[in-house]
């Protein structure tokens, strides 16, 4: 893993990682399978037709797959790189066709949770999982043969 500008004990970084990942990941999962469940997915891709997202039944099957299965995968933290930038893609959309002309508070309407959801997944994509997951458990493995 990589140091970061102020160097924590590697214990306390993978504990951060880790709770980071428990708790994006459990945001992201409640959020897909909301969309799954309560919206349906045909109920997800009429709002998102509404708000003029392009293939909105498309947009909200990647939605909601991407939300559950990458919030999944970064709570075990397994392909973490490739989940954060699935997971900074979505939120980018959601931000773009949702959020952009609401400003910044959610009770108005605005992107901060998608904003963060993206810069805490892309800042876990960048510095990896941490030991305390299954990227780290299979990189100890590779390196140990």
């Amino acid at each position: 893993m990589k140091r970061l500008l102020y160097p924590l004990p590697a214990l306390a970084q993978d504990s951060a990682l880790l709770a980071a990942r428990l708790l994006v990941g459990v945001v992201l999962i409640a959020h897909g399978w909301q969309k799954l469940d309560e919206y349906t997915l045909a109920g997800t891709a009429a709002s998102f037709d509404d708000m003029g997202v392009p293939a909105a039944r498309a947009a909200a099957t990647f939605a909601a797959f991407v939300e559950v299965g990458g919030g999944a995968l970064l709570i075990v933290g397994l392909l973490t790189p490739v989940a954060a930038l699935l997971v900074a893609l979505d939120m980018a959309g959601a931000w773009y066709f949702a959020h952009r002309d609401a400003g910044i508070f959610v009770t108005e309407g605005g992107g901060e949770l998608v904003m963060v959801i993206a810069a805490v997944v892309l800042a876990i994509g960048a510095i990896g999982a941490g030991r305390f997951s299954l990227d780290g458990a299979l990189l100890s493995r590779a390196t140990a043969r």
